[in-house]
């Protein structure tokens, strides 16, 4: 059972009673993120997210984590593209305690500046941990390059240069305009009784103030980049890009099976003929990335130098395989298969149903239903598939980005 429901406030909350467990994940969702921010306050919504664990008026940072400690320490945080989430999963009869120091959290945070200061020297730590990853830099300097100067490429944690020079009155701000009503969600999931929620969820959130709701952002255009990021690495790591789809495309299913048959899974295309048969690379996948208004399609591949220019070359030529021919029979009913399967067991973790219930209440307005997903999963053609192909992975779209050291190679 799922309700959607409201606060006094404004705040939409979707609560799903899951018998049979002992879990609950609490998940308050708030809509904003880089992609809210501007050139000069760039990393300003991750820093909030640090701050939030650093002390209210009623908490110091010690008492949060002791206190949360003893309920399972299995709290924590993210700041995305387009959304901050605070989460935590407990036993269901630790709930109450949880969300009234999540509630604390998001309403009487007091920034202080001392811990500010010394927030920021952990977030410059976590800055030159993500250079030190070039799996991770490769892929998001694309998103940077394709989006260009919109905020939908701006790097979820800042540069430096903006992460120490960010004052408290501007943490503050931006705090009192995005964390309002308008702009969360709160999820629930687990051995809950919805109608005792609502009344902990209005007790524990009901303060929190209205605001200007969010406004959706213009929506950007992709512009196909190509770039090699000189740095002295083992390997060479490379993203092919393509533009994508919203959360909100009927795509979306056609897009989640045909990534399943590219290189989503073990058994896919790319893994299996460049990596497990011809040996070219460690490390292979694709994925979707989706926003509310647009979104891309990424291939990340490892691999070392002197298979650069095979490995790209098996990339677009498997991808443009599937756009003549589309992939088979068999590896359709073998995908619908195991997206089932992945599907149905993934819904036995409370935390995965608050997240999707979240997700679907913000991006689609409305819960989208297990069976409603297998149901559109099946509907996928084989047609389906090559068309998207043919729409999205065109060669005259594909962007590259490259980390390592070049050496005597030309490929860009």
């Amino acid at each position: 059972m799922i309700e959607i429901r409201q606060l006094s406030n404004g705040i939409r909350t979707v609560i799903e009673k899951v018998p049979n467990v002992r879990s609950v994940a609490l998940g308050i969702y708030v809509e904003t993120g880089s992609a809210y921010e501007n050139e000069k306050n760039n990393g300003i919504a991750h820093i909030i997210e640090h701050m939030m664990f650093k002390g209210t008026s009623h908490r110091t940072a010690r008492d949060i984590a002791m206190a949360t400690a003893l309920l399972g320490d299995d709290m924590n945080a993210y700041t995305a593209k387009e959304m901050t989430c605070y989460y935590a999963r407990v036993l269901d009869e630790h709930l109450p305690n949880i969300a009234e120091i999540l509630g604390d959290m998001l309403t009487n945070s007091v920034f202080d500046e001392q811990d500010l200061e010394k927030e920021k020297g952990i977030i410059l730590d976590e800055i030159d941990m993500y250079e030190d990853s070039p799996e991770d830099m490769v892929q998001e300097q694309l998103q940077k390059l394709v989006w260009q100067e919109h905020p939908l490429g701006y790097i979820i944690s800042g540069s430096e240069e903006n992460v120490k020079r960010i004052t408290r009155e501007e943490v503050v701000a931006f705090w009192r305009e995005h964390y309002v009503a308008e702009r969360m969600v709160i999820s629930v999931a687990g051995n809950v009784e919805v109608e005792a929620v609502c009344e902990l969820l209005e007790r524990c959130f009901g303060m929190i103030p209205k605001g200007k709701p969010k406004i959706l952002l213009p929506e950007p255009t992709y512009h196909p980049a190509k770039k090699w990021f000189h740095k002295e690495t083992e390997q060479v790591h490379m993203c092919i890009g393509y533009p994508g789809i919203s959360h909100m495309d009927k795509q979306s299913y056609t897009l989640s099976v045909l990534n399943n048959i590219l290189g989503g899974s073990s058994s896919s295309r790319l893994f299996q003929k460049i990596r497990e048969e011809a040996g070219l690379c460690y490390s292979l996948y694709s994925y979707g990335s989706s926003y509310h208004r647009t979104g891309t399609f990424q291939i990340y591949c490892g691999m070392s130098e002197e298979n650069l220019e095979r490995v790209q070359e098996g990339v677009c030529g498997i991808l443009t395989d599937l756009q003549q021919h589309g992939p088979t029979v068999e590896e359709v009913n073998q995908t619908l298969s195991q997206i089932r399967s992945e599907l149905l067991l993934s819904m036995e973790n409370t935390h995965n149903r608050m997240n999707n219930n979240a997700r679907h209440l913000i991006y689609m307005g409305r819960i989208v239903t297990v069976d409603e997903t297998l149901e559109e999963i099946q509907k996928v053609t084989i047609e389906d598939m090559m068309q998207y192909l043919e729409t999205y992975c065109k060669p005259d779209l594909q962007s590259i980005t490259l980390i390592g050291n070049p050496g005597e190679n030309e490929f860009m």
